[in-house]
């Protein structure tokens, strides 16, 4: 498994010898947990990694659906993606301030709308600048650039598909949130959700996922989290998580694997913690 691979990740000494690349789009993809207190456009005005544009997660999302940031229509994400200048033939790299959270899901966006040249910045923002990189706080120039879309259906999951999955086992469904959550022990940080996990789902943080530095793991690591977790690489999985954040880092881990039969459940527990009507799993 190459270290730098331009459609799934790429480490922090690729992207500084790429920078001055004319096809090359970087998008500052930060997002944060409520609690978290962070104001992710505010940190990318006061610095970025040079040119990079913001890419609002709650903004280029599907504000018709009442769960959060659902995948936006494909109109929608043309359209945002046109106005800050990114477009057919760019190699996108997408970076986010905790290391590798959030930016792992615009990954997967990218790749629900049919754009491959895309990849995630190997320990993101806290990386570079730990390794004394420029950053810079002017806006970038953007220039109008066209984009064809053509969205993968298969790589996208509703609560039909999953309760069907769930019910049949035909699938690994997937949780990454943490083992107290997953277990129902603690309450779910959005109110009114039951607690609990996916009927027949296994359970693997995203966190299991990455090094120390915020990394990904190598192959080696990555195999021996999914299996640890009694996880069956052989079956097609379904990515689940809080809202579809951190899922999106099992897909990105699964596509380093070479897997590529996995799709993200975009409602995920705020949506199935919600209906009454859908058992839950505990313990």
């Amino acid at each position: 498994m190459p270290n730098s691979d331009p459609k799934t990740l790429v480490s922090t000494d690729w992207l500084a010898s790429h920078l001055r690349d004319p096809d090359l789009r970087i998008l500052d993809a930060s997002w944060y947990m409520p609690a978290e207190n962070r104001d992710p456009r505010a940190e990318y005005e006061a610095g970025h990694i040079p040119s990079a544009r913001f890419f609002d997660i709650e903004e280029i999302s599907d504000q018709r659906s009442d769960l959060p940031h659902m995948a936006p229509p494909v109109e929608k994400f043309m359209s945002r993606l046109r106005k800050m200048g990114v477009g057919d033939g760019h190699q996108v790299v997408i970076y986010d301030g905790a290391g590798l959270f959030s930016a792992a899901r615009v990954w997967w966006l990218f790749r629900l709308m049919g754009k491959t040249d895309v990849a995630v910045l190997d320990g993101g923002l806290p990386k570079w600048i730990a390794e004394g990189r420029e950053l810079e706080d002017l806006p970038p120039m953007i220039r109008d650039r066209h984009m064809t879309v053509r969205r993968q259906a298969s790589l996208i999951r509703d609560v039909t598909q999953v309760a069907a999955a769930s019910k049949l086992g035909d699938h690994e469904i997937i949780d990454a949130r943490s083992p107290d959550r997953f277990a129902g022990q603690v309450d779910e940080p959005r109110p009114g959700l039951r607690a609990g996990h996916i009927p027949g789902s296994k359970n693997l943080p995203f966190g299991t996922l990455l090094n120390a530095d915020g990394t990904m793991k190598d192959a080696a690591g990555l195999k021996a989290a999914f299996e640890a977790a009694g996880i069956d690489l052989s079956k097609p999985a379904i990515t689940s998580c809080g809202s579809g954040i951190t899922a999106s880092v099992l897909n990105l881990a699964m596509e380093r694997l070479g897997k590529s039969d996995h799709s993200l459940y975009d409602g995920s527990w705020a949506e199935w913690g919600m209906y009454g009507d859908l058992e839950v799993g505990t313990a």
